[in-house]
């Protein structure tokens, strides 16, 4: 009893997943694995979320550093940049993983001067997660500021 019990659940599984995974194929048009564009960027509602979400992420990450540099009383010479303030996100990109990866190009302020910004958001709706994988200046000269927003 307990060994068809085993199958019958291996084989539910097996084919569950194989559902998600056409149904994913067939959303994507078959691109599981490719980048994606986003069109109408500006009036996603979903894409500029995340966007708020990334440049939130940042700032947090920011003041976490800052409180880690009292306690650690680093030198004066130490520079951390300013907050962001999120203005909209002008580019974007999906690509099925495990979840939905965007690649977001990001309009923000820091200091008052408007600059842009590149993001990575890895969002798992099935267990309500969002997280930011990468955050940095979009500039191909200066790599990405890896960010831990554990």
């Amino acid at each position: 009893m307990a060994i068809i019990r085993s199958q019958t659940v291996t084989l539910a599984t097996i084919t569950l997943t194989l559902l998600i995974s056409l149904q994913l194929c067939v959303c994507y048009r078959g691109k599981v694995g490719a980048k994606t564009e986003i069109s109408d960027v500006k009036a996603n509602e979903e894409v500029q979320e995340l966007g708020r979400f990334s440049v939130e992420e940042y700032n947090r990450s920011l003041r976490r550093q800052r409180r880690q540099r009292q306690y650690k009383m680093m030198s004066i010479g130490d520079n951390i940049a300013g907050e962001l303030r999120f203005i909209e996100v002008v580019e974007a990109q999906t690509q099925v993983v495990s979840g939905l990866k965007y690649y977001l190009t990001i309009s923000a302020t820091q200091n008052g001067v408007s600059k842009m910004f590149e993001s990575e958001v890895v969002v798992k709706p099935w267990v309500r997660s969002k997280e930011l994988l990468n955050f940095g200046p979009s500039n191909s000269t200066t790599q990405y500021l890896s960010s831990s927003c554990n």
